[in-house]
């Protein structure tokens, strides 16, 4: 994904951060999930003051495991954000700009709010998550901290499937690679809990890269979404 400035600015609303999971010293993750709260907002408003070229490859494998489908577009994609009774609010807006010459009739699935999957660390919802500390790994000469999550059922969701109008909250878990200085999340990869057969959905698997990227004209880099794998 590329992108440029674009000069917005909105505020996000903080709630109540989560304590870390059961059986996970509270005064070892508890600082870092601190830090990482207050820079998941801030990537989240320099999210929203870019504009960005969405590259999407969507590929539809059929039963024999072999490629069925597959579909290359390009994208203007822009990210606003804004609260609405103390909830972050995202608004996502794509404006098409490539697109296969004769595109097939060929259910794909639309992805929406991957670029915001660090909503997960974010104040308002990570009280819907337990966190525990699963070690340090050193990651291109910086000392990080990999951190398990696991949404509680019934609590504040961030990802949903629409099916028919309807959304379905979405149980996830999985793992988070975070700087541990800066609380930095540098990789998240989330999977369901457990199937939706309810709704037809057996697994999910995302995996999402963040990365600094400087902009002319502006002193400190920006921390941003650069693939994500669904």
């Amino acid at each position: 994904m590329d992108c440029q400035t674009v000069g917005r600015d909105v505020a996000l609303v903080p709630g109540v951060l989560r304590a870390a999971g059961p059986g996970d010293p509270p005064s070892r993750l508890d600082p870092l999930l601190d830090r990482t709260a207050a820079t998941a907002e801030a990537s989240l408003r320099q999210l929203s003051d870019v504009a960005c070229k969405e590259n999407v490859s969507q590929v539809k494998f059929g039963k024999n495991g072999k490629v069925e489908y597959e579909e290359h577009s390009l994208f203007d994609y822009v990210v606003l954000f804004q609260s609405s009774s103390s909830e972050p609010v995202m608004v996502e807006s794509r404006l098409a700009r490539e697109g296969p010459a004769k595109p097939k009739n060929i259910s794909l699935l639309l992805t929406n709010g991957f670029s915001t999957m660090l909503l997960i660390f974010h104040p308002y919802y990570a009280g819907g998550f337990q966190f525990a500390d699963l070690g340090e790994e050193l990651v291109d000469g910086r000392v990080t901290v990999k951190v398990h999550f696991q949404h509680v059922k019934g609590l504040r969701s961030t990802t949903a499937l629409m099916v028919s109008g309807r959304e379905y909250p979405m149980d996830l878990q999985g793992t988070a690679l975070i700087d541990k200085a800066s609380g930095t999340i540098l990789k998240i990869s989330a999977a369901l809990e457990n199937p939706m057969d309810d709704v037809g959905l057996r697994s999910f698997q995302s995996e999402i890269q963040y990365a600094p990227v400087k902009f002319p004209g502006v002193s400190d880099a920006y921390w941003l979404p650069t693939t994500a794998t669904i």
